[in-house]
């Protein structure tokens, strides 16, 4: 949906990040569940490169992005603000009780049991690529990894998404998929592919990364190497 001034949903973003976190930035969350269930907003920019202004701090204490507003309420972590959005919305989480919990869960073990572990590779394959001890983890680490996306495509099963209809959790855990393919391609796990495939075809997907490439207008700060 087009950016509304008006709306009551303001999201915290970024204008400016390095060209290599362009589209991956965790704004694209709730941009996308936003989209997904047809939900105005506005967004509110901030320069990655820039010290945050002590009144965000005061919304999101680590100086991150996203934070929310949604009228009176204010929240930060993508986890939260997803849950928050989740209860707007019949299409992004079911309203019986077991349906809630699942959906729960899974965007827990989204963040906990399988993002918790792959940021590592970002680390080892671009932060510290040239470092000796970075090359020496990989095998081990990547070994992890496919283990534990290993466990992951088991309990998908055959199922299209992770708890029977699209939710949040899929949000959550197609975007930590997505970052995981780039530095650790999901070679031998067809049903994870196909998976992600099919999550990241959504049209509210594709709606959302637009939005967010649209929102990248600000300058690298000075001195930043190009």
């Amino acid at each position: 949906m087009p950016l509304d001034p008006s709306a009551d949903i303001e999201l915290c973003a970024f204008s400016w990040v390095p060209d290599m976190a362009r589209g991956y930035v965790r704004d694209l969350r709730p941009r996308w569940a936003i989209e997904e269930a047809g939900l105005s907003y506005r967004t509110r920019l901030y320069n990655a490169g820039d010290p945050r202004p002590e009144a965000y701090l005061a919304e999101q204490p680590f100086g991150q992005v996203p934070a929310m507003v949604d009228g009176d309420i204010h929240i930060f972590e993508t986890g939260a603000i997803l849950l928050h959005l989740a209860e707007k919305s019949d299409i992004l989480m079911p309203k019986d009780a077991a349906g809630r919990a699942s959906t729960q869960s899974w965007v827990f073990a989204a963040l906990n049991s399988i993002e918790q572990y792959t940021l590592e590779l970002f680390f080892l394959h671009v932060v510290f690529a040239g470092e000796e001890w970075a090359k020496l983890r990989q095998p081990s680490s990547h070994d992890f990894i496919r283990r534990r996306l290993g466990q992951l495509e088991k309990a998908l099963g055959t199922r299209d998404y992770l708890v029977g209809p699209f939710t949040v959790a899929d949000i959550v855990m197609a975007t930590v998929l997505r970052d995981v393919d780039r530095q650790l391609p999901l070679t031998g796990l067809p049903g994870l592919k196909a998976y992600l495939e099919r999550c990241l075809a959504r049209p509210a997907f594709r709606r959302a990364l637009a939005a967010q490439m649209a929102d990248f207008t600000g300058e690298p700060p000075e001195n930043f190497p190009t």
